[in-house]
Parts: structure tokens; C-alpha cells; sequence
């Protein structure tokens, strides 16, 4: 063997990402169980019942020096030919040496056969893959729940789409996608690292374009409020590339968290929704008060009392009241509107039709007087009937 070859295999480690020391370390493995192999051992019996000679193999990378070495323990009396020798033959090759003393038998490498030069390859190939395999989980196992910029790399004829991380390859299955885009190679695409697992063929990357934390994300880097603490986004809604509603808190009393989601003209919501292949993006004000929060999720809709109550399974349930002319709204587009409000706010919200609601502000006077939660003042509620009287 020479210089060449080592240096060969240092320019391999480089291309595969692993270190000249790990890839001469896999080159070393790989002969080793090549030689036990021509010698009639099989990987599991070396490996799990300790059959076959003690062997060692040693590859200098500076001279290219290549060395193959049985090892064999000198003993009174032989048990184990492969791994033993007795102290008389021991002496024909040094006089001086003891029981108990290991004795280093060099093998010459013409005795590797090109069938053990072959399995060296296929050895030193599989070795090679776990050592990437490794590397790849390492790298991303600490990024699992993040964001991160991919490539397209190719989509198969099952509509699963492969997006290239750097140096591992990463699966987005159809559930994942976005419904309303279209992907090909070469794409630069945000993705949410959802699961970064290992197994028998190698690390699992799946990333995903419809999960909720993607567009929380995306809105983070959007408005500075939001990447600032000022504004808070306490809860979100999703139907990838369709429609979602995010419920949003202001920290600060002179901020307006809608409007700072929204941003000047738009601006802000719309580079959101361009990235999310322009998913229409609701911003609510989010409420302590639960039956204000439904009210804000039901949003474009207008909606009269609101009672809330516990079924016996456990689960929230919102009634709502809605006029007739407001039903259709309430419950959205094949039911988009109620499913996202329900999502967002954790109850399960029934509508109760009414004939007609004449005047909202004193449907939401006669919740509030009973919800002691909300403590309408008596000065709110006069406030509330003399606007009445004038419009009288």
C-alpha cells in the first residue's frame, strides 16, 4: 500500500464529510473483518460469541505503511488455536518469551484474496454510510422544532417532496405540504424541522410546510413587536394555503398588537401570507375572558350572548346566539370559519340562530351582567342607555 492510496482516502473523507482519522479507522475495521471472513468467520460469531483469531490491522498515514497482525496468548496447553499457542512453538520465534505473554504474528497481505479485497469495500461502504448517517443526526438532533432553509431536491411519484439541508436530506410527505403549492428542484423553501429520529436505515429527517409553528416563525421575523416580547401570540388556527387566525396580546398599553401584525398598508401580514402561498391570515385580540375570545375568533362575523358551559365527557362547549343573517358568516365557507374559532379557542362552539339581534352593544351588556367575571360598572351600563335613549 502506499502514500497515494492514504491520501486518496483522505480526499473521500473530505467529499463524504467525515474525518481523514474516522475514515482510516473504517478502512482498518473493514480489512480486519475482511480477513476473519476469508478465514471462514462470519461477523456475528467474531463479534457476538468471540470466535476467530485476535486480529489487528494498522495503517500509518504518513508512510502508507500497511500491517496485519494476529494476535495469540502463549499457554501451557492449547484450547483455542486461534487465539493460542503453546509455549514450545512460541520459542522457535522467540526463545525468551513466557506464558501468559501475547505474541504479534504479522499476515501477509498477498493472502488477501480480491473476494477479500472486495468485502473490504463493501465494509469500508457501510461504514461509511453510518459515519455520515451519525454525523447527520448529530448535526440536526438539537434542531429539531426550529425552522430551517432548504432545497428542493427532487419529488417522487407519490407526492412526497425531498428538501436538501446542507448535508442531509430531509422528507416532507404530502400531509406536511402546503395544498395549494407546487414544488420543483432547485426550490429555496422554509420548512419546520417537525422529527429528527434514527433507525436502522439511517437518521428520519421530516420537515413540514403546514405546521403552526412555521407561520409563528415566519411572523416572529416579520414584526419586530412580536421578536421583541412586546406583542405575544398566545394562540394559532391553521388550515395550510387556506386560512388561518392567530390571537395576539399586547404588553404594552400603546401598542396596538393587531395593527403591529398587520403593519403599515398591509405590508407585514402580506409578506406572512406570500411565503405560506398567500394563506389568508386572520389577527384577533386575544382575551383573558373566554367568551370575549370567542367572540373576537368568530371574527368577521357578528354574534350576539355567548353562554360556555362543561359537557360531562369534560370537553368546553360555547353556545352561541347568532341572527340569521350572520349564521352563514359564523360557520364559514364549508365550516372553515367556526372549525378555525374552535380550534383557537378550545371550546366547541354551537350556534343558537335568533331571529334577529337589533343591537349587538346591548346583546353584549346583557352577557356581561351575567358573567360576574366581566363586573360591568353602573356607570358603563347608564353610558350604555343613554346612548340608547338618544338614538330614540
Amino acid at each position: 500500500m502506499n502514500k497515494d492510496f492514504v491520501d486518496a482516502l483522505s480526499q473521500v473523507a473530505h467529499e463524504r464529510g467525515v474525518t481523514a482519522e474516522e475514515l482510516i479507522s473504517n478502512f482498518e475495521e473493514a480489512l480486519r473483518l475482511a480477513y476473519l471472513r476469508q478465514r471462514g468467520f462470519k461477523q456475528k460469531d467474531v463479534e457476538e460469541e468471540g470466535k476467530g483469531p485476535i486480529v489487528e490491522v494498522q495503517l500509518d498515514p504518513q508512510e502508507g505503511h500497511l500491517e496485519v497482525l494476529e494476535i495469540r496468548r502463549v499457554v501451557e496447553k492449547v484450547e483455542d488455536s486461534d487465539k493460542e499457542i503453546d509455549l514450545e512453538t512460541a520459542r522457535k520465534y522467540d526463545p525468551e518469551v513466557e506464558v501468559g505473554e501475547e505474541m504479534e504474528f504479522p499476515v501477509d497481505p498477498e493472502e488477501f484474496s480480491r473476494i477479500a479485497v472486495q468485502i473490504a469495500k463493501q465494509v469500508l461502504t457501510q461504514r461509511l454510510k453510518e459515519a455520515e448517517r451519525t454525523r447527520v443526526h448529530n448535526e440536526y438532533k438539537d434542531k429539531e422544532g426550529e425552522v430551517v432553509t432548504g432545497s428542493v431536491a427532487r419529488v417522487d411519484n407519490r407526492g412526497n417532496v425531498y428538501v436538501e439541508l446542507g448535508r442531509g436530506e430531509a422528507l416532507m410527505p404530502p400531509k406536511e405540504q402546503i395544498p395549494t403549492e407546487r414544488y420543483h428542484p432547485g426550490q429555496r423553501i422554509k420548512v419546520y424541522l417537525k422529527q429528527v429520529q434514527r433507525s436502522t436505515k439511517g437518521p428520519s429527517l421530516v420537515v413540514s410546510r403546514a405546521h403552526e409553528e412555521l407561520l409563528r416563525y415566519l411572523l416572529r421575523q416579520e414584526v419586530p413587536e412580536i421578536a421583541e416580547g412586546i406583542v405575544e401570540v398566545k394562540a394559532l388556527a391553521r388550515e395550510p394555503g387556506s386560512r388561518s387566525k392567530v390571537a395576539v396580546v399586547s404588553h404594552n398599553p400603546n401598542v396596538d398588537p393587531i395593527g403591529a401584525c398587520i403593519g403599515h398598508k398591509g405590508q407585514r401580514i402580506q409578506a406572512v401570507s406570500a411565503e405560506l402561498g398567500r394563506e389568508r391570515i386572520d389577527i384577533i385580540q386575544w382575551s383573558p375572558n373566554p367568551k370575549e375570545f370567542i367572540r373576537n375568533a368568530l371574527s368577521p362575523a357578528t354574534v350576539g350572548e355567548i353562554a360556555i358551559e362543561t359537557s360531562e365527557d369534560g370537553k368546553n362547549r360555547a353556545r352561541v346566539v347568532v341572527a340569521k343573517d350572520q349564521h352563514s358568516l359564523a360557520i364559514g365557507k364549508a365550516g372553515q370559519n367556526v372549525r378555525l374559532a374552535s380550534k383557537l379557542t378550545g371550546y366547541e362552539i354551537d350556534f343558537e340562530e335568533a331571529e334577529e339581534i337589533t343591537d349587538l352593544d346591548a346583546a353584549i351588556l346583557k352577557a356581561a351582567e351575567k358573567d360576574e367575571s366581566l363586573k360591568v360598572s353602573q356607570d358603563a351600563k347608564s353610558r350604555f342607555e343613554s346612548l340608547f335613549k338618544d338614538g330614540e
